[in-house]
Formats: structure tokens, C-alpha cells, sequence
């Protein structure tokens, strides 16, 4: 059964709510608590964009290895 979650993520909808909240948070009119929310709301949606990248790439890598085009790639996780 497929997770719920991956199956509602937008990659392009969370990077635009990113890009939202840097702007907010640059405009420098955010107190403190708005500005600690939006950018642990930022820290979320950075890592679930990294995680739908990453998991893109390997499946295209996947593909890619099907035809016996390319030699295998080993993926290393980012503990950033």
C-alpha cells in the first residue's frame, strides 16, 4: 500500500510555499515567534523537497540501469 503522505506531497507547491517564507522572513516584518514557526515550517518542507528529489533521482537511475546504459550509482545520505 503506498504512503498517504508521498502520495500528496507536491514538490512544486511546497517549494513555492518555501520560496513564500523566505521572502516573509527577509522582509524582516515577522516577530520572533513568526519567525521561529516559519522557519521551522522552512527546515520541514527543505528536507521533504530534498527527500522527493533524492528519491527521483534514484528512480531515474533505476531506468537508466534497465537498459544496461550506465553502471550503478550509490546514493549517500546528507545529514545536514
Amino acid at each position: 500500500m503506498a504512503n498517504k503522505k508521498t502520495d500528496s506531497f507536491n514538490f512544486e507547491q511546497a517549494l513555492e510555499n518555501l520560496e513564500e517564507l523566505v521572502t516573509a522572513m527577509e522582509e524582516g516584518e515577522l516577530s520572533l515567534e513568526e519567525s521561529l514557526q516559519a522557519f521551522e515550517k522552512g527546515i520541514k518542507l527543505t528536507r521533504e523537497c530534498q527527500s522527493a528529489l533524492k528519491k527521483a533521482e534514484q528512480k531515474v537511475q533505476v531506468l537508466i540501469n534497465e537498459d544496461g546504459d550506465t553502471k550503478e550509482f550509490e546514493f549517500k545520505e546528507d545529514n545536514d
